[in-house]
């Protein structure tokens, strides 16, 4: 993780919470009065956003001008990807209880999203370990919480579709609708390859089985196969090892995905399943800081 991606998404969530003028704790706490505090999972999961935890108070402090001797020890106990158990200590924190009370909120927000999305990825990673197959994610996240979002579904085993527009052709059914009804799948796909680095992928979005071969007659380096049903998925699969070519297209499948048919759907023998609900629907994992003297 690159901290400087996510500087901008501390200093508008510290904003929002406006710590610089934390009128509870200026009223109750005088003077530099320093104490020890521990962050607490309190439910197993995977750990995800320390890294951006201590940066919230690294970045207040800059902005409060705390001198060095005063400034807080963010110890940690496990790392990004660990597996943690209930009541189990992931940090130590050391410092003045006035930076310590006006980041713990802020700090916590992002370890609660992150954690939470790392061990719901993980749930699926896990059920579908015999199976020769990737979790993705998918562009269904928080606006502004994009790059952390992904990287907590990394740390939860799954990887990552296209972060943005840019990193590659996803040809949906809306881009085909403004289209003339005369132009072929294959004719678009044969447009854009002219255009775009032969590096960048091409995937097609598809919804049956004619667009599928389309799809394989222009050579799409991934065949999407969407919100499709388990004797549909059969149907497509079947087509496209029959007309498969150079070991491709990768075959992806999206829509309708969820705890309890991901284990059916990898055994199809599918490259990748993709799940928005990753990011969109993810419960975020129960953490608490707590002040211990």
């Amino acid at each position: 993780m690159q901290l400087k991606y996510i500087e901008p998404v501390i200093n508008v969530a510290l904003k929002e919470d406006e710590v610089l003028n934390d009128i509870t704790t200026r009223s109750i706490i005088q003077g530099k009065i320093k104490v020890k505090s521990r962050i607490i999972v309190k439910e197993n999961g995977i750990v995800c956003g320390l890294d951006v935890a201590r940066e919230v108070f690294n970045i207040i402090e800059r902005k409060c001008r705390i001198n060095k001797k005063d400034k807080v020890k963010f110890i940690l106990k496990v790392k990004d990807k660990d597996k943690v158990k209930k009541n189990q200590i992931i940090a130590e924190v050391y410092g003045l209880a006035g930076t310590i009370l006006a980041a713990e909120r802020v700090a916590l927000n992002f370890l609660q999203r992150l954690s939470g999305i790392a061990s719901f990825t993980n749930k699926y990673v896990r059920l579908i370990k015999p199976y020769n197959v990737k979790i993705y994610d998918t562009r269904k996240t928080t606006p502004g919480l994009r790059y952390l979002e992904k990287y907590a579904v990394r740390c939860g085993g799954g990887y990552n579709h296209r972060m943005n527009l840019r990193d590659m052709v996803l040809i949906k059914d809306n881009h085909l609708k403004v289209l003339s009804d005369k132009l072929l799948l294959a004719d678009v796909i044969k447009k854009i390859r002219k255009k775009i680095p032969r590096k960048i992928q091409i995937e097609v979005e598809t919804e049956n089985l004619g667009q599928i071969r389309e799809a394989l007659d222009a050579q799409a380096d991934v065949i999407m196969l969407d919100n499709m049903n388990i004797k549909r998925l059969e149907e497509a699969l079947n087509l496209i090892k029959a007309m498969r070519y150079n070991d491709k297209p990768l075959v992806e499948v999206s829509g309708g995905v969820n705890l309890s048919n991901i284990k059916t759907i990898a055994a199809l023998g599918v490259d990748r399943i993709s799940i928005g609900a990753l990011t969109h629907s993810s419960q975020a994992l129960d953490i608490s800081l707590e002040i211990t003297g």
